[in-house]
């Protein structure tokens, strides 16, 4: 170990400037065994620096090299791991935690002393020894193998200094002065003992010499001792004519104290004086606005907002700690409290008046409208009210209850005046609706005369109302009425006339209702946004200034400004939608079809109100109503079905066209145009789907109950008809049932050409028969001539039974036959007739490809030819 010791030393530590003081071999706990050296070393110049330095032997040669080293001041805490017992483990904890095992427990043990005396001596910082036995803390340890491997280097290394270069070359020159000196050390050493003896001697001498020098100072500092106790003598003396002046100066600077502090407290009063004066004084001029304002004209309103905004501001300043002791401050607000109830009560009783009076003033032009279907405008008094806005929105702030009172007031006064007004309105536009149906008697789609004459007085209209709804029933426009009956002008022109009536009623409306919320949320200053709760604000002119007290805010948070412009509006328009109902309800009555118009003209207006503003009163009412406009067309919808189920048809006569699929027809091009462009072409497309899946199964029906005209004529007129009307009108919708239609009117045409057609040969279509059957059965077709029953003989006997005469005469009663089944107004006659054509050509040279595959050569040919029958078929056509 010593070898190695001091290899380090001179092959790592010297290079340095470094000592090596201890020193260990060690490997990692816990892993493949790899062995190192742990070394204590210190640095040979000052500050001396302590390191853990770790040396490991180079893979490549046989020589050492540092790889990692450790200030000693960054160890924390050195863990022995057992101080009883012999354990070469220990820990040490720098910024983690290293675990070693060291080769044998002396040399852990003589380690983990020197880093305890190197801590000691250099280090300020105590770093914790744990587990670690008393006998290695101690200062000196007992001579013994652990002396000479710590103990003695620590000693050494206070003793020791190395010489530097001169010591070294004078230590030289001397040694070649004496060359004796390496021969004869004994010699060298007396020598030097008496070159020693002489120098001490010299320094002797030397300081004797100096005595009289010393003499000379001593007296020099005894007169610079005199010199100063003069100046001291003097300086008490000065202390002593100076003290009355000091005291002088200390009064002077007291009273210059007292007087800076009043100064400060005269300017912090004049400040505080300046802020009440600035901020709790009201000119007399505000003081008499409020007092005795004129309240009517424009001035007396622009001066009465002024001094109610200053006296605001006077009430609301933000008061200092202390101010509302003051009787001056006390004062000014008990006179700005009395200031603002009486001009309270004041503004509260002139708007009370003005709306009194404007109520009246409108009431007295109601009479210029009832005649016209229009409402009265408001415009003017809003204008008139809306000077006082301002001073509504001070009475809000300050007195909500007379605010809240005068809201009661101006909404009890308007619901009456409006309730008024609509229910003229809807008077006048009731007997408007109502008068279209007069000129209509007899009309289908309009009232009857046996419903009554409609006046315009209000006891008819409910006459009308109390009609038996039976009547009204059975005379009110459907899908039966409208496929027995062609179109007419009168209807067009009732429906015309009633669109454009309730388009009126809900442009009278619309702008009616948005300029009241508008006047309200300006008027009353609810503009539907936030406002503060709490807290200090600061005004405008940079006052600084409070909130009112609570109780003076008590209903600020309960509703919010919108809830209370709803409240306000539905009060006010309260009768609206009872008056809108029942004139939907009129004029569907009057015309089921009616809710068609309704419909797209209520849900553009919906649509309208709600890119206005989708909150507002127009836009929740008008929805309301829509729904029960769309509640009313699905029962149109559902009437029209309910009536088809109910169809009956005459036993004696012909179907034809039904009325219900004409009727669907007109329904469809009447729809279409009152849905161009509207909004809610989706519950169109909804009822256009529901009735034409009942017209389907209805026609079915019809045609299976049929005794006079055969199914398949009932279903493939109808369905043509259909086919042809959703063809004509493009209804996107429909395009699944109109495919749906020509497949049903396809199929039944070619059903029924064949089902009438039949066998026109009927005993030469047996015979075939027979022939494919016994094909059927195995015999070769070549052979079926061998037959007795189908030899030739047989087949020639069959064929002159069928001259080209006697074809005709069955071809020309079959055409009559067929024009007595179909109907004049699909005109499908020809249609049918030339699909007979083409099936009767079809048998023809099907029997004649058997005659030739089962009697080849035979020569045996029909009795006509195909242009024979070309010209029976456009001949008996043209006859007819």
């Amino acid at each position: 170990m010593t070898a190695i010791k001091h290899a380090l030393q001179r092959d790592i530590f010297t290079p340095n400037d470094e000592r090596l003081l201890s020193i260990v071999n060690v490997c990692k706990a816990g892993k493949k065994k790899k062995n190192c050296f742990l070394c204590a070393t210190v640095t040979t110049e000052r500050p001396v620096q302590v390191r853990v330095v770790k040396v490991k032997k180079s893979d490549k040669g046989d020589f050492y090299k540092r790889q990692m080293a450790w200030e000693l001041r960054d160890l924390a805490e050195v863990d022995a791991k057992d101080a009883s017992k012999e354990n070469p483990e220990f820990d040490l904890h720098f910024e983690k935690v290293y675990r070693w095992v060291a080769s044998s427990t002396a040399e852990k043990n003589s380690f983990i002393s020197c880093i305890w005396k190197l801590n000691q001596r250099y280090l300020r910082k105590k770093v914790e020894f744990v587990n670690v036995s008393s006998q290695l803390l101690e200062e000196s340890v007992p001579s013994g193998e652990s002396q000479s491997v710590a103990g003695g280097d620590e000693d050494a290394l206070d003793d020791y200094q190395e010489l530097n270069a001169r010591e070294e070359q004078d230590i030289e020159g001397m040694m070649e002065v004496c060359e004796y000196a390496i021969s004869n050390a004994e010699a060298f050493a007396e020598k030097l003992s008496r070159e020693l003896q002489v120098l001490d001697g010299a320094n002797i001498q030397s300081i004797m010499a100096s005595e009289k020098q010393v003499n000379i100072l001593m007296q020099l500092l005894d007169e610079a001792l005199s010199e100063v106790d003069t100046i001291e003598g003097k300086l008490s003396s000065y202390e002593e004519m100076l003290q009355s002046v000091k005291e002088q100066m200390d009064q002077i600077s007291q009273s210059n104290r007292l007087i800076q502090i009043s100064n400060t407290n005269n300017g912090k009063l004049l400040d505080e004086i300046q802020f009440l004066v600035n901020y709790m004084d009201l000119s007399k001029g505000h003081i008499r606005a409020l007092q005795d304002g004129d309240l009517s004209s424009p001035k007396g309103i622009e001066a009465c907002i002024n001094a109610s905004e200053a006296l605001l501001q006077c009430m609301n300043v933000a008061l200092r700690p202390g101010h509302e002791k003051l009787m001056a401050v006390k004062q000014q607000q008990h006179l700005f409290t009395e200031l603002r109830d009486t001009f309270a009560r004041r503004l509260t009783n002139h708007l009370n008046n003005v709306f009194v009076h404007q109520g009246h003033d409108q009431s007295s032009t109601l009479s210029q409208h009832t005649a016209e279907l229009t409402l009265p405008k408001h415009s003017p008094l809003h204008r008139d009210l809306l000077r006082y806005a301002k001073l509504m929105e001070w009475l809000k702030n300050t007195q909500r209850e007379k605010y809240d009172g005068l809201s009661r007031t101006y909404v009890d006064y308007m619901t009456r005046l409006y309730e008024r007004e609509i229910k003229d309105f809807f008077e006048v536009a009731k007997i408007k609706m109502a008068g279209t149906t007069k000129e209509g008697k007899g009309n289908k789609f309009g009232l009857h005369g046996s419903s009554g004459k409609l006046t315009g007085s209000t006891s008819s209209l409910n006459k009308l109302a109390v009609q038996g709804s039976s009547s009204r029933r059975s005379q009110s426009s459907s899908l039966l009425d409208m496929g027995n009956m062609s179109a007419s002008d009168l209807d067009v022109a009732d429906r015309t006339k009633f669109d454009k009536i309730f388009e009126q009623v809900l442009s009278e409306l619309e702008p009616l209702c948005l300029a009241e919320q508008d006047f309200i949320s300006k008027f009353f200053k609810l503009q539907q946004h936030p406002t503060l709760a709490q807290g200090e604000v600061e005004s405008d002119g940079g006052v600084p200034s409070r909130q009112p007290p609570a109780g003076e805010h008590r209903h600020s948070m309960s509703l919010t400004e919108k809830d209370m412009v709803r409240l306000m509006m539905n009060k006010i328009f309260q009768s609206i939608e009872t008056e809108l109902n029942s004139l939907i309800a009129l004029g569907d009555k009057i015309d089921s079809f009616h809710s068609l118009y309704m419909l797209v003209k209520m849900s553009h207006h919906v649509w309208t109100a709600q890119n206005v503003d989708p909150a507002s009163y127009l836009s929740t009412t008008l929805g309301n109503v829509l729904v029960t406009v769309k509640r009313n067309f699905d029962k149109c919808i559902s009437g029209q079905i309910r009536q088809m189920e109910e169809v009956k048809i005459s036993k004696k006569s012909k179907v034809g066209i039904l009325p219900f699929v004409t009727g669907f027809e007109e329904f469809a091009e009447l729809a279409e145009t009152i849905f161009r462009n509207a909004e809610r072409r989706g519950d169109l497309d909804k009822a256009y789907v529901k009735l034409i899946r009942a017209v389907f199964m209805n026609v079915e029906k019809v045609a299976n109950e049929s005794q006079k005209t055969p199914r398949d004529v009932v279903m493939m007129e109808n369905f043509h008809h259909i086919f042809s009307t959703q063809s004509r009108l493009k209804i996107s919708c429909l395009e699944t049932e109109r495919r749906e239609a020509k497949h049903k009117y396809t199929d039944h045409l070619q059903s029924y050409v064949i089902n009438s057609l039949g066998q026109p040969l009927e005993k030469l279509n047996h015979f075939f028969e027979g022939v494919e059957a016994r094909v059927a059965q195995g015999v070769r077709e070549e052979e079926v001539s061998y037959q007795l029953a189908f030899n030739k003989q047989e087949l020639r006997k069959v064929i002159k039974e069928y001259p080209g005469k006697e074809v005709k005469k069955g071809l020309d009663n079959l055409y009559k036959k067929v024009d007595k089944h179909l109907c004049e107004e699909e005109s499908l006659l020809q249609v049918v007739w030339h699909s007979m054509q083409d099936e009767f050509i079809r048998q023809y040279k099907h029997f004649e490809g058997l005659i030739g595959r089962c009697y080849p050569g035979s020569g045996i040919t029909m009795e006509f030819t195909i242009g024979d029958m070309l010209e029976y078929f456009s001949s008996i056509a043209q006859s007819h």
